[in-house]
């Protein structure tokens, strides 16, 4: 696929196919390529008029609407970069987000800013330098709708994509043309689409898996596409499941925690009438996978016909456009059951499980093989170096669709991060029969006597206590005024279950400091994908602006600085 492909459906729009949005009142409009088309060029034409030119950043602040596809695709058009950033949430503190929307803004000096005119006023004060806010409604873009039908050349940058910002502030990453055309044509081989497969999906379109993975894809290889809003999702996930039963969508892609959701709040009865015998693919990545979730989304769904062979494990990052590695189509997921006590980066991994305490077993999904042609998976250790099969260490990517770099403060850090065409990704994992098998984030993890511990695989632990099965609690890990610590936050009240993590965690690290803290919705951190942003939260405790109330464990001493980063 050329880079050129990104921008060719503009001009050869097919006017069988579109995109379906579900609206805030229920039921789905549609919107034909053609006239999808004929928005991206009303937005074309309108940056051009305010000076925006080959290569010049625009910040898209637009959710995951009409107006998004015409905002991105324009701003490619006229040869601009697109930068989305992410809409406010409900509940969502207000002079928090223009913080972290003032950063994003100011890494990227960006000509102008397309919004919403809702959301203009969040963005006063913030847009700094020489931006232009331009709201964008369809009213202007249907005035504007015999507006040239011109496609600039692709600049060296496609497209500027930010991290989901769970170890500190979402970072700016620079995705060049061909990286993007790289990822988007290894996505679509990956799953054999072809333009009468259509993709359903609910993940939002300023994060790398519902951008890339779930609206350009798609979009570039001309299929039908139904998009819901996160919060859609959120209140209705059997809405999703009838995109697949009713509607004939095939593809899609979701993070655990998303398929965790419908098994929460879709009851069997639900499903009655439904046919996922179609449904090829759920490409499910953003986190590591509980096997246990897995083994429960196919027990539901699979008396109307699914297939377990269409959950695809993967395994991606912004910093690789989006896609690195994931399971082959009809391949059924594999897992292997490690001696937890054994991943420490550098040595080897225990997998004789049958040797090893039930206790100290974990459980991890395999999330396949490279899927970009010409790029490579390594696991290497704390000098760089590679490490055979079945050792743990660092996850570096290396191949085409790998970014150039990190734009904005910060940049120049992220320079060895992006040495020699590779990233080095902060992530900890093996190898093991050629497929990658990750373990969690380094930065989220402690050193116990010789062990590794990291939080993913305490947060998965702590899910099995059944009071938090709902709740999805984040565990923060660091050292505090000299004790190793481990945090636990859960929204919600208190309760019995207290004692539960307690006990479980002093048993999984003897001689650590356990706090546990219980607050409201809104306690738990998250990215816009869903992550817990376990070093912010981490932050916040030690200066002590977490929120919520410490019911187990003491809270932080005053005035500590030295001890508040992570592991």
């Amino acid at each position: 696929m050329t880079t050129g492909t990104l921008t060719g459906w503009l001009t050869h729009p097919d006017p069988r196919r579109g995109i379906r949005f579900l609206e805030p009142a229920g039921g789905w409009s549609f919107h034909a390529y053609p006239q999808l088309a004929a928005s991206a060029f009303a937005v074309a034409e309108l940056l051009r008029e305010h000076g925006v030119g080959p290569g010049d950043p625009v910040v898209l602040l637009l959710g995951s609407g009409p107006e998004f596809v015409a905002g991105f695709f324009g701003a490619l058009a006229a040869g601009a970069v697109p930068a989305p950033i992410a809409p406010p949430l409900a509940l969502q503190d207000d002079a928090e987000y223009r913080l972290r929307m003032a950063r994003q803004v100011a890494a990227l000096g960006p000509a102008v800013v397309l919004t919403r005119p809702a959301w203009s006023r969040l963005l006063e004060g913030s847009a700094g330098g020489r931006a232009r806010v331009l709201p964008v409604t369809a009213a202007e873009l249907a005035a504007r709708a015999d507006a040239p039908r011109s496609v600039s050349p692709p600049t060296r940058r496609a497209l500027v994509q930010f991290t989901s910002g769970s170890t500190g502030q979402p970072r700016a990453v620079a995705v060049s043309a061909e990286a993007l055309a790289a990822n988007v044509s290894a996505i679509g081989e990956w799953l054999r689409m072809a333009p009468d497969d259509p993709t359903a999906s609910w993940l939002p379109f300023h994060h790398d898996m519902g951008l890339v993975g779930c609206l350009l894809t798609p979009v570039v290889h001309g299929s039908d596409l139904w998009v819901m809003r996160p919060e859609d999702f959120v209140r209705s996930p059997v809405q999703w499941l009838r995109c697949f039963g009713e509607q004939g969508a095939r593809l899609t892609a979701a993070p655990c925690f998303g398929l965790a959701h419908v098994l929460r709040r879709v009851r069997p009865e639900a499903l009655a009438g439904l046919d996922f015998s179609r449904w090829r693919a759920v490409i499910t990545g953003a986190e590591r996978i509980d096997p246990r979730v897995l083994e429960r989304f196919v027990a539901l769904l699979e008396p109307h016909g699914f297939d377990s062979r269409a959950l695809l494990p993967a395994y991606g990052l912004a910093e690789a456009t989006l896609a690195v590695t994931g399971v082959a189509l009809r391949e059924e997921p594999s897992t292997v059951t490690v001696d937890r006590r054994t991943l420490r980066p550098g040595r080897p991994v225990g997998l004789r499980a049958e040797e090893v305490p039930e206790a100290d077993r974990l459980i991890l999904v395999g999330c396949g093989r490279a899927l970009v042609a010409g790029s490579t998976v390594a696991v290497v250790d704390a000098g760089g170096r590679p490490l055979p099969e079945d050792y743990c260490g660092e996850i570096v990517v290396s191949g085409p669709s790998v970014a150039n770099g990190r734009l904005g403060t910060g940049a120049r850090n992220g320079r060895a991060a992006f040495a020699g065409g590779s990233v080095r990704t902060g992530d900890c994992g093996f190898l093991h029969d050629g497929q990658l098998y990750v373990v969690g984030r380094l930065g989220d993890s402690l050193k116990r006597r010789g062990r590794t511990v990291f939080a993913e695989d305490l947060e998965a632990e702590l899910s099995r206590i059944a009071a938090l099965q709902r709740r999805r609690p984040a565990v923060l890990l660091g050292t505090l005024a000299g004790a190793d610590t481990a945090v636990v936050v859960v929204e919600g009240r208190s309760g019995g279950w207290i004692a539960e993590v307690e006990q479980l965690l002093h048993r999984r690290l003897d001689g650590i400091a356990v706090v546990v803290v219980v607050g409201p919705r809104g306690t738990v951190r998250r990215t816009t994908s869903g992550k817990p942003r376990r070093r912010p939260m981490w932050d916040a405790f030690v200066a002590g602006t977490l929120g919520g109330t410490v019911v187990a464990g003491a809270a932080p001493p005053a005035r500590v600085h030295e001890d508040h980063q992570l592991s």
